[in-house]
């Protein structure tokens, strides 16, 4: 009887693309080909490190245990072969420790060949609005009658999900308008952030408000939080209550607007970039300050953040040469913000529930008429990872079928 593949050091289902079908090998180097034509090389120090036996990982819960400055010597090869399950099975000395690697896995992880394994999951889509444009929009009637988890969850999520994590926003609709139901349809993606402002925050004009969001003025586009050493990365407004006059939602793309401004104005997004400007919070109770860029770019030029407030600003603690031309790039990033083609427009239901990146998206809102009719919003922040990991989970779950051959 044939053996069984190995477990992977980890709990994800990795189907087998192509078989392994030669092998060989130095003494640091092991080689394979597969049997669609690709080639692909591992090295030895890194395959003895991502083993899945039990002198490498815990079984239990897949966290290595291994510490390979411990180790005799540097692991060398001193066999490889295809065993008749298909797994790679590799003979590492001085420890004469025989290791099974799935191909599934190891094909996964080809590091040799041409994949970037830090791109997102979804590929990032910037976008512009204008009239008539709006949030990709799901109905999600029934979502918290769903089991957590199940195939029929994933149909609602996995493409509110791609939406978030490809464009950055998703508007779901049809979800009740019980107050504090929001959190368990957060807890469907995973757990909440809290903040000075609660789990959940009900965004309505108050009495002695301790934010402009909590009055009925209009706000200008920004983000929230920008104040916080790491700012919350997705916000959800959930609409319970909307029979006023005005209050319009307005949301804009922080990434097309700061791409569009290093095309137009290379110079004062390069400012933009550098210069950190001060966020403040000194409200009654809490006093929150952090300094950052208001662009910021990750180690590869890509876009990673935006911090743009004006009404969460403090007072630009800049170098004194760089006072004008900081003020320079803010005006000329501000005037594009007014732009209507980078806007979209939409009035909130009842039972509409929109979920965005808050480190990216933009959002913003007319004034409405206070005294008439009720406007209620509740909201809530949790992190990018818990929207990545939600959908790797998804992912995991239809390999899971597709290797069972449930789908």
């Amino acid at each position: 009887m044939p053996r069984e593949l190995p477990q992977t050091p980890d709990y994800d289902a990795w189907p087998i693309e192509a078989d392994l079908e030669t092998v060989s090998f130095s003494p640091r180097l092991v080689a394979v080909r597969w049997d669609d034509g690709r080639e692909s090389r591992y090295h030895g120090i890194w395959l003895r490190e991502n083993a899945a036996d039990e002198s490498t990982v815990n079984p239990a819960t897949r966290e290595r245990i291994l510490d390979l400055s411990t180790l005799p010597g540097w692991p060398e090869i001193t066999g490889a072969e295809i065993d008749d399950a298909g797994a790679l099975c590799v003979t590492f000395a001085p420890e004469d420790r025989r290791l099974r690697f799935h191909p599934g896995w190891l094909r996964a992880h080809d590091y040799d060949n041409a994949v970037d394994p830090e791109a997102p999951p979804v590929p990032v889509t910037t976008w512009q609005g204008g009239p008539g444009e709006g949030p990709d929009s799901l109905d999600a009637v029934g979502l918290l009658d769903t089991e957590a988890g199940g195939e029929a969850e994933e149909a609602i999520l996995a493409p509110a999900l791609e939406s978030v994590l490809g464009k950055g926003l998703v508007r779901l609709r049809g979800l009740p308008t019980r107050p504090g139901s929001l959190e368990a349809i957060a807890r469907r993606i995973g757990p909440l952030r809290p903040t000075n402002f609660g789990l959940l925050f009900d965004v309505k004009a108050k009495p002695d408000p301790d934010s402009n969001a909590y009055t009925a003025i209009a706000l200008p586009p920004h983000v929230d939080l920008p104040t916080r050493e790491y700012q919350p990365g997705l916000q959800m407004l959930h609409c319970l209550e909307n029979s006023v006059e005005g209050g319009e939602a307005v949301m804009l793309d922080g990434f097309a607007v700061a791409e569009a401004l290093r095309e137009r104005h290379p110079e004062a997004f390069a400012t933009l970039t550098r210069v950190r400007w001060c966020y403040a919070n000194t409200a009654r109770t809490t006093d929150y300050v952090w300094y950052a860029p208001m662009i910021r770019l990750d180690e590869r030029g890509e876009l990673l953040e935006v911090r743009i407030a004006d009404f969460l600003r403090g007072p630009l603690q800049a170098p004194f040469a760089e006072v004008e031309s900081a003020y320079e790039a803010l005006m000329t990033l501000q005037a594009m913000l007014r732009e209507p083609v980078f806007a979209i427009r939409f009035t909130y239901r009842p039972g509409d529930l929109v979920i965005f990146d808050n480190r990216r998206l933009l959002h913003a809102r007319d004034a409405f008429e206070g005294s008439k009719g009720h406007r209620w919003l509740q909201g809530c922040y949790m992190e990018r990872d818990e929207i990545r990991s939600r959908y790797r989970m998804i992912l995991r779950a239809r390999r899971q079928r597709r290797l069972t051959g449930e789908a």
